[in-house]
């Protein structure tokens, strides 16, 4: 089985940095994204940064356990079109895309911070479901197909986004998901029809 050089990296890096970041309070201050430090003191690598870096364990467990599901698929099916150093913007570009509408909304606001690869690891996620609509993921142990897992996860976001509260950014997860979409569809015009088709037709 080819498990995606380009993802196990970014997933070596991931575990790295967030450990030590768990480790050392300084580095997580330096990489969370901290709007101030942005809009002030020109940190523009924090938008970046913050997707390398988790609230917990836990956090850091679900996100690259997904990110190993399916992050190495869609870096096989990216391949013939812009290659490994083109998975890696890929992946780079979701962290970033994925946090811009949030950053911007609290642009101004000292007590926001965000953290965490949710952002991209949804645009790997939705890029495989836009691929491969019917393929069974394992939801809390239940065989569940992805384009149901899908809806169901936009309408969960939309609705805890409006709702807030619960100090997860699902406003990222909405928009890295988007993004993961829509850059398949640049790169290759034709899954339109392919998802359309295989929606169409369920095969598990």
């Amino acid at each position: 089985m080819n498990f995606g050089p380009v993802t196990l990296f970014l997933i070596a890096v991931t575990v790295l940095v967030s450990w030590q970041a768990f480790e050392k309070p300084a580095l997580l201050g330096r990489l969370i994204l901290w709007p101030p430090a942005i809009d002030r003191h020109k940190q523009y690598d924090r938008l970046i940064g913050h997707g390398f870096i988790h609230a917990d364990w836990q956090h850091l467990i679900f996100n690259m356990i997904t990110l190993f599901f399916f992050g190495a698929g869609i870096e096989r099916a990216f391949a013939p079109y812009i290659g490994p150093v083109g998975f890696l913007l890929f992946y780079l570009s979701a962290i970033l895309v994925a946090i811009l509408p949030t950053y911007l909304r609290h642009r101004h606001d000292p007590n926001y911070r965000s953290l965490g690869a949710s952002g991209a690891v949804s645009a790997v996620l939705f890029a495989s479901i836009l691929i491969n609509p019917w393929q069974l993921l394992l939801v809390l142990f239940i065989p569940m197909p992805a384009i149901v897992f899908g809806v169901c996860y936009i309408g969960y976001s939309i609705w805890m986004d409006r709702r807030g509260g619960d100090n997860i950014n699902h406003s990222a997860h909405l928009w890295g998901a988007g993004y993961g979409m829509l850059f398949t569809v640049i790169m290759e015009p034709r899954i339109v029809g392919v998802f359309l088709d295989r929606l169409m037709s369920p095969s598990f």
